[in-house]
């Protein structure tokens, strides 16, 4: 049996994706440790960015199934824990420039309550599985499938009032449950070029009755 190191897991993990934001989880800073016992099992230590989070299930089971993919790993068994807890300054320094962090964004705000993000770029499934989102300036983001199916909502026809809308319904949770991590998956994918947003053209013509 091969010995695995955390060196590999490490690796492996770097392909799996927030289902927020379009970095690994690795970048993001969230896994917090990784012990692997004599019989080749791997325990992890991670956290989240939020403990509200609604994918907190989807993220685990994804970090699992690239634990998995190392050869020779005989099980995988990650452990939520809050402290310390997360913050930005976590992140790598790739990660960060990514988001732009630390920087103040030379960008128009989204208007949430009539913007209508329309997807651009393309999707790329990679020999392994794993999935690209490629902006036109061929930069590509690794993905999960959740965000993948986000994307192909954002047509330029939906509000994104009824983005939030479609994701609870999809994910069986409240409105309120998914609010903020959409309005967040916008804003991350319009900075990665991976949206645009467009806004119904409103006159600022008074005319007199």
């Amino acid at each position: 049996m091969p010995t695995v190191t955390a060196a590999q897991v490490l690796e492996s993990l770097k392909q799996c994706m927030d289902p927020e934001i379009p970095i690994s989880v690795v970048d993001m800073g969230l896994i917090y440790g990784v012990n692997i016992s004599d019989d080749n099992k791997v325990d992890i230590k991670m956290t989240m960015t939020t403990r509200g989070c609604p994918l907190h299930d989807t993220l685990v089971s994804d970090v699992k199934r690239y634990v998995n993919k190392v050869p020779g790993v005989s099980g995988t068994d990650v452990e939520i824990v809050w402290d310390p807890p997360w913050t930005p300054e976590k992140m790598s320094e790739e990660a960060k420039k990514l988001i732009n962090y630390g920087r103040e964004k030379k960008v128009a705000p989204i208007n949430y309550e009539v913007a209508m993000p329309q997807g651009i770029g393309s999707v790329v499934k990679q020999e392994d599985g794993s999935l690209l989102l490629v902006n036109e300036n061929q930069q590509g983001f690794m993905v999960n499938q959740a965000i993948v199916d986000f994307w192909h909502l954002c047509n330029g026809k939906r509000k994104i009032t009824e983005l939030v809308d479609n994701f609870a319904q999809k994910m069986g949770l409240q409105r309120g449950q998914v609010e903020r991590e959409v309005l967040q998956l916008v804003q991350q994918l319009r900075d990665g070029g991976l949206v645009t947003i467009n806004e119904p053209e409103v006159s600022n013509v008074q005319f007199k009755k």
